[in-house]
């Protein structure tokens, strides 16, 4: 087998000087334009107006990153209610010091629970259409975002992996340095400049020399989603499979939260002393489980559904 190994140290944005484009957020951006793009496909061919388009577009960025951010303090950092609260919702941690953050604690299960709940507002009071016929057109882009998003992680050197000696393992820098303190040392722009001063110097070569291989927990998942979303899509435009309710909302959640459930054994756990802690199961697999049954459920009832 041909050995991929690599050492990961990137910059985490674009910086103009006078501000840093995160790569994170960056690819937020990207996600919600090109969802936006695929809607405005899917309401021409369902000959829907496109003002109402709009609408969605507004419903899906509030309640997915708000949904994101407090799935992410109730599932895996809670302490952060009574401890540092204003970190919630602001990109800054004002605990123990004043630090810009950026959202990086993001948590697609709570983006899919307030995104249904949105979605059911916007299917009642904008598009006039029953609840999961939004829902399975909406989980084309929402795939694709999903893909994206995790390349953010991968970015941002969130979300590793296991320790691996497999011929896929990373070396994440900043999983044993801090990454201000590995661009500090430099103040160099060049990823690859940066880890060679880092290396030169005694102190940080010896213990980056410590820094183990992982699994890329991120790139594994944004593979899988994306595949994911070629298969939604083609199922849209090129099978009936739109005309049946729910049918493809529950593939998409079947395979997507399957997807995370196998990647999971890969991951490291997000929360200390949670690895395995119900039946074998992390907390992102346990959060899982629902949605896979679900999803089972929406694609056996939309199959098995006589017409009327």
């Amino acid at each position: 087998m041909i050995a991929l190994k690599f050492t990961w140290n990137p910059l985490t944005g674009i910086d103009l000087g006078f501000i840093t484009i995160h790569f994170y957020s960056l690819m937020f951006v990207v996600a919600f334009s090109l969802g936006y793009y695929l809607m405005k496909k899917v309401y021409i061919n369902e000959k829907i107006p496109l003002e109402k388009l709009d609408s969605i577009f507004i419903y899906a960025v509030v309640s997915i990153l708000l949904g994101a951010r407090l799935g992410h303090v109730l599932f895996y950092q809670t302490e952060l209610l009574w401890e540092d609260p204003l970190s919630v919702f602001l990109p800054f941690k004002f605990v123990p010091e004043f630090e810009f953050t950026g959202f990086r604690g993001l948590a697609s299960h709570g983006a899919f629970i307030v995104g249904m709940y949105a979605m059911y507002r916007y299917s009642k009071k904008v598009v006039k259409k029953p609840f999961f016929w939004v829902l399975d057109r909406v989980a084309i882009p929402v795939s694709l975002g999903a893909m994206f998003v995790r390349v953010g992680n991968f970015f941002n050197s969130e979300m590793v992996g296991k320790v691996t000696d497999s011929a896929i393992g990373v070396q994440f820098i900043q999983d044993g340095i801090s990454e201000g303190r590995a661009m500090s040392l430099t103040n160099i722009r060049n990823p690859r400049k940066a880890y060679q001063a880092l290396t030169e110097d005694s102190q940080f070569a010896e213990k980056i020399a410590e820094i183990p291989y992982r699994y890329p927990g991120q790139l594994m998942e944004a593979v899988g989603y994306g595949i994911i979303f070629l298969i939604i899509l083609y199922l849209y435009w090129k099978t009936k499979a739109s005309e049946k309710i729910g049918l493809l909302f529950g593939t998409f959640l079947l395979l997507l939260m399957g997807v995370r459930l196998i990647v999971e054994n890969f991951k490291r756990e997000q929360v200390e002393g949670r690895e395995d802690w119900i039946l074998g199961l992390n907390t992102g697999q346990i959060l899982s489980i629902p949605f896979i049954l679900i999803g089972a459920y929406l694609v056996y009832a939309s199959l098995t559904k006589k017409e009327a």
